[in-house]
């Protein structure tokens, strides 16, 4: 099996040589990630943004290897001063400050979310909220471990880096568990 943005780049566009599909689809991705990183709500060591869910979306969409590959193009143009990241932040800066955990799950959430989703769980309203959680659980594991280094403590940690945004990603989970098996339905 394989995700849907590749099966679709194959069919819109078949005499595309694989490397400009895939060129293309990652630079989408990555592009995908930093609107929807600009979908803020300010909170301090950490703000809640349409991040995380573009990056189950493109993990979901593009599969292990090219929604991974967006995560890293998306932290690379916003680390060279493409107004990228949460806000428009961007700089190395952001690498080493309370957001890089996050930042660096992104690869890992969209590589596990696209891993699951090349086996087609997310393919079925049953079965898609597994790539997602998943991914999910990713994200927070880094950015949480991150955030308790530079906080100094695991506790303020969960309290500022995980308990406020429960209830969003609670929403973001379904959204994209509804959106993924609505959209293979339109494809067939």
């Amino acid at each position: 099996m394989t995700a849907l943005a590749p099966t679709l780049s194959v069919r819109f566009f078949p005499r595309t040589a694989n490397w400009l599909r895939d060129l293309a689809l990652i630079l989408a991705g990555s592009w995908l990630v930093a609107l929807l990183a600009q979908i803020e709500i300010p909170l301090q060591p950490v703000p809640i943004t349409g991040q995380t869910f573009a990056v189950l979306l493109v993990g979901a969409l593009l599969g292990s290897k090219r929604g991974a590959a967006a995560m890293v193009a998306y932290i690379a143009q916003g680390a060279m001063g493409l107004p990228f990241f949460a806000g428009g932040a961007s700089g190395f800066g952001i690498l080493t400050g309370a957001t890089a955990g996050y930042l660096v799950g992104f690869i890992g959430a969209a590589y596990a979310v696209g891993w699951l989703a090349e086996r087609g769980l997310e393919r079925s309203v049953r079965t898609s909220i597994i790539p997602f959680l998943a991914g999910t659980l990713v994200i927070y594991i880094c950015g949480v471990a991150w955030l308790s280094f530079v906080l100094g403590s695991f506790g303020q940690a969960v309290q500022y880096g995980l308990l406020p945004f429960l209830p969003g990603d609670g929403i973001k989970l379904v959204a994209a568990a509804l959106a993924l098996p609505a959209a293979w339905k339109l494809v067939k």
